[in-house]
C-alpha cells in the first residue's frame, strides 16, 4: 500500500462522508458537500500525479482509480437528480452515467483481447473530467434556485456532450476490434 493507493481509497471512504453531509438538514450541507466533492476531484489528480512522479503505479492503483472516480461522480450525481428534480439535470446526468457503464464494459472487453491501449484516456476525456467535476462542485454548493446552480447546469451540459464525444472516439478507436469483419471488406 502507498500513498497514491491510500488517496484513491480516501476516494471511496469520502462517499459515505459526502452522502451523509449533504442530506443534514443544515444550510452549510451544500457547501460542505460541495468541499468533500472538490477534495475528492483533487485527490484523484495528486494521486495519479504522485504515482507517476514517485514511480509508484501499481496494478491496484490502476484498478481502483477509475473505480473510485465513477463511484464519487455517480452517486454525486444520483444526490443531484433528486435534490434538483429536473428533467434539466436529469439528462446530462443519465449521459454521464451511461457513458462511465458503456466505456468501462468496452475497456474490460478491450482489455481481454489484448487492445487495451487503443481506448486509453484521451485528452478530450481529460476536458470533459474537469467540467464535469466543476459543475458537480458548482451544483453542490449552490441550493437549485440560485443563479450559479444554473451556471453549473450550463456546465453540466458542456460536460455531457464532451462525454459523448469521447465515447464516439473510444468507440471509433476500438472499432477494428469490435467489427473485425468491416474492417476486412467482409
Amino acid at each position: 500500500m502507498n500513498l497514491p493507493n491510500i488517496l484513491t481509497l480516501s476516494r471511496i471512504v469520502m462517499i459515505p462522508v459526502f452522502v451523509g453531509i449533504f442530506y443534514l438538514p443544515f444550510s452549510w450541507s451544500y457547501l460542505v458537500s460541495a468541499v468533500i466533492f472538490a477534495l475528492a476531484a483533487i485527490t484523484d489528480w495528486v494521486d495519479g500525479y504522485l504515482a507517476r512522479k514517485l514511480d509508484q503505479s501499481t496494478p491496484f492503483g490502476a484498478f481502483l482509480d477509475p473505480v473510485a472516480d465513477k463511484l464519487m461522480v455517480a452517486v454525486a450525481l444520483a444526490v443531484l437528480i433528486e435534490e434538483y428534480a429536473t428533467v434539466l439535470l436529469t439528462i446530462p446526468a443519465v449521459i454521464i452515467i451511461g457513458r462511465e457503464v458503456v466505456i468501462s464494459a468496452l475497456r474490460e472487453w478491450m482489455a481481454e483481447v489484448g487492445s487495451r491501449a487503443s481506448v486509453a484516456v484521451s485528452f478530450i476525456g481529460k476536458i470533459k473530467t474537469t467540467a464535469q467535476m466543476v459543475a458537480i462542485v458548482g451544483l453542490l454548493a449552490f441550493p437549485p434556485e440560485q443563479f450559479w446552480a444554473s451556471v453549473a447546469i450550463g456546465l453540466l451540459y458542456l460536460a455531457a456532450v464532451l462525454t459523448l464525444w469521447s465515447m464516439v472516439l473510444y468507440l471509433k478507436a476500438a472499432g477494428k476490434d469490435l467489427f473485425p469483419e468491416e474492417q476486412g471488406g467482409r
